[in-house]
């Protein structure tokens, strides 16, 4: 949905290219009111969603300026060196926007761990057990502060943890 930007002059096109990096960055991104002639509601929603997923991707997987080029293929050749133009001028700025994002979510970070591998092979209820437990202990600072915290699962739950954790890993993936 980038190509809608054709529709821009190739010198407004780099206002609002900034525009929508500034709302990338928690400033004020551009406003409808602005270009109500030049896209319907839709199509203003598809190319602020797609011009910003462009620049998010673009940064989050470092991409050469050859890469964005060939994301641009179906926009003009002027708009897309002005699409590029913003990318290369606002880079960094976009990182930190981004990274700021993925922190926001927790500031807890793990510092360190260790687990254990035990098997119960008794209980006071059941005479022949024979269960491998897990033993995990995540130290985990949050601000300034370091915290353990300890947990003890079998396979099952084991299996579910790290389900959870893979999925995790594919949300944050995602926001860069």
């Amino acid at each position: 949905m980038v190509v809608l930007l054709s529709r821009l002059p190739a010198t407004e096109c780099i206002k609002f290219c900034h525009r929508v990096v500034d709302g990338l960055c928690g400033r004020e991104p551009p406003r409808r009111s602005e270009h109500s002639t030049t896209w319907s509601p839709e199509e203003w929603l598809q190319l602020l969603d797609s011009l910003s997923a462009f620049y998010r991707r673009a940064v989050g997987s470092d991409s050469s300026e050859d890469e964005v080029l060939g994301g641009l293929a179906d926009v003009g050749s002027s708009h897309a060196e002005a699409v590029l133009s913003v990318l290369r001028a606002r880079r960094e700025e976009i990182h930190h926007a981004l990274l700021d994002r993925t922190n926001s979510i927790s500031s807890a970070v793990l510092q360190d761990f260790d687990w254990q591998l035990k098997l119960s092979l008794s209980s006071d209820k059941i005479s022949s057990l024979h269960t491998p437990l897990l033993s995990l202990s995540l130290d985990v600072r949050e601000d300034a502060a370091l915290r353990s915290v300890t947990m003890e699962m079998n396979r099952e739950e084991l299996n579910t943890l790290i389900s959870s954790l893979e999925a995790a890993n594919k949300v944050v993936l995602q926001l860069k």
